[in-house]
Formats: C-alpha cells, sequence, structure tokens
C-alpha cells in the first residue's frame, strides 16, 4: 500500500470521476486507475462502483475512506515536523470560521502569518459553530473560530474565551424602531426575522432569549449563514435580525440597536493538541497563545480579553 494509492483513492472519492480524479493529480486516468485496482487486489475488495455514468463508494471504500484520510494527514504532518525539527514551517494550516467572528481579524491574522511562513498552504471553512467543532475533533480542522451562547462551553476541544458581547437588532433604515437608542426585545414581537436553522448554536441562543423574556417571534427567512443576503433582506426591511454587538460595524444600509435583554455570546478558539501540526502552532504562537491554552502575552485585538480557559469536558481548568 503506498500513500500515493491512498490519494487517488480520496480523489476518486471526491469527485466521483477516475477523469476528474486523474485531471486533479495530474497523472492519465489509465495510471489512476491501474493503480486503484492494484490497491483494490492487495485489499481484496472493490473500493467503487463503477458504472458508464457514475463512480461511487462501496461498503468497503465507505470504511476504508476515512483510514485513507487520517494516513495521508499524518504523512502530512511528519513532513512538517521534520521541516520544523530543522528550522521550517510548511505543510497545512486548517482554520474553520463562523461568519460572525469580531474578536480576531481573521484574514488579515492569515495574511501575516502567510508572510512569515510563505511554505505553508491555508485552507479556510467558513460555517456554524458545532460543525466546526466537529470538524477540529475529526482533524478535518486544526482550529477553529466559534460564537456560543455564555451558557455553553466547546467540549471534546481545547478552548481559549477571546471576547464577549451582547446582540443588537439589525433593521432597515426606515423601520419604525430605528431611532430608538435602546429598545427590549418585546418592541420586536411582531416583527418577521432572519435567522439561522432550528437547532444551530447562533439560532438557539435568540431562541432561548425571547422564551424567557416571554416573547412569541416569527422566524419568517431562515438562512444557513450570516451573509449577504441576509443583510440585504433587513436592509430591503422585510425582516429585522439579531447579530452580535462587535460584528455589527461592518455592516451597511442598515441600522443597529441596542437590546437590553438580548442574549450574549462569547468568541472562542479551539483546537486538540492530538492534531495541532507546527503550522497550526506557529499560528496559535503568532495570536499570543501557547499551546496548552495560557497566553503568551495580552494580545493586541480589541476586545480579546483575558479569561480563564475550559478543558475538553467543559469544565474551567
Amino acid at each position: 500500500m503506498e500513500l500515493q494509492q491512498l490519494r487517488y483513492v480520496v480523489a476518486v472519492a471526491e469527485t466521483s470521476s477516475f477523469t476528474r480524479a486523474a485531471e486533479r493529480c495530474l497523472v492519465v486516468q489509465s495510471a489512476l486507475s491501474h493503480q486503484v485496482a492494484r490497491l483494490e487486489r492487495e485489499l481484496g475488495a472493490r473500493l467503487f462502483e463503477r458504472t458508464s455514468r457514475r463512480v461511487r463508494l462501496t461498503h468497503a471504500g465507505e470504511a476504508f475512506l476515512p483510514a485513507a484520510r487520517q494516513c495521508l494527514d499524518a504523512a502530512e504532518r511528519a513532513a512538517a515536523e521534520v521541516a520544523s525539527a530543522v528550522g521550517e514551517i510548511r505543510g497545512r494550516l486548517a482554520v474553520g470560521v463562523i461568519p460572525t467572528v469580531a474578536a480576531v481579524d481573521v484574514p488579515a491574522a492569515l495574511h501575516s502569518f502567510h508572510q512569515r511562513c510563505p511554505q505553508v498552504r491555508i485552507d479556510l471553512r467558513v460555517g456554524p459553530s458545532e460543525q466546526l467543532v466537529e470538524q477540529v475533533k475529526d482533524g478535518v480542522l486544526e482550529l477553529a473560530f466559534l460564537g456560543l451562547p455564555v451558557t455553553a462551553r466547546p467540549r471534546g476541544v481545547e478552548s481559549r474565551p477571546l471576547a464577549q458581547d451582547r446582540l443588537v437588532a439589525v433593521v432597515a433604515p426606515d423601520h419604525r424602531l430605528a431611532g430608538e437608542s435602546e429598545i427590549e426585545l418585546a418592541r420586536l414581537a411582531d416583527e418577521a426575522f432572519v435567522d439561522l436553522p432550528a437547532g444551530t448554536a447562533g439560532r438557539a441562543q435568540s431562541d432561548q432569549a425571547f422564551a424567557a423574556a416571554g416573547v412569541h417571534r416569527e422566524v419568517a427567512f431562515e438562512v444557513t449563514t450570516v451573509d449577504l443576503m441576509m443583510i440585504r433582506l433587513v436592509r430591503q426591511g422585510l425582516c429585522v435580525a439579531l447579530l452580535p454587538s462587535n460584528y455589527a460595524p461592518d455592516l451597511t444600509g442598515v441600522v443597529t440597536i441596542p437590546v437590553r435583554d438580548a442574549p450574549e455570546r462569547i468568541e472562542h478558539l479551539v483546537w486538540t493538541r492530538a492534531t495541532l501540526s507546527p503550522a497550526a502552532t506557529a499560528f496559535l504562537t503568532a495570536l499570543d497563545i501557547a499551546v496548552d491554552g495560557a497566553t503568551r502575552g495580552q494580545p493586541t485585538t480589541p476586545g480579546w480579553p483575558a479569561a480563564p480557559r475550559w478543558d475538553g469536558e467543559g469544565r474551567p481548568a
């Protein structure tokens, strides 16, 4: 079994095509097909079902794929460790972020890191907090920036609280409440809302706050992420939103209103020691965060307090 064979299997699985997999791997299709078939003979099982219309994993292939990815990741980390031992930082840095991260300017931080470590390939994924935590646990991501209700803690990972803020109401400029200096949730009872899908951490904190205030609200629009579509819906006066106050200054064409009884959230940086590469360690160092979770110095990012860290079970360390 060879690493190149594993790369071919992963490429075929991800593209559902031997032709596209060969293009990705920069080899002719016959060579790739030959190596996959050779691996199947060695394993004694077919990894793919091949038809004239599509290629898909067999049950054996589905079982093999996660292990193949882990082997490739381990090989990449091993090469990165050797490079680190001789004074070089290379390999891959896989980072996840929520769309509303505000405690750290992630694009600027990644740019600065890339200037220092140009040999590192940076992968960035944007998604909801609960999905990013699972991807960190699974080793798909090395670290992630999350936003969770103050009552929740990241579990099964190392974590460092970054900042705490309160949600604010976001409305159109001509909205009836646009001129208010501060409101309560009850003033939003008759409004149509745009929010994340039910079951997500971002949605839960708002639902819980309205329930605690005894206020019923209607979520008329659901979006999978906080993006331009959400803001455009608000800007057109179709709905209102609750968004983190630290994120709100980046919004244009809308009005933000402090809400006295709005929920609060904490932004966290999470990682696991088991999958932390030299590149990820270097990135944490650039953010003044030690691998053991203690700060190496007070970060210059506004709103980033010196806060206690929680262990992998969500308890104060």
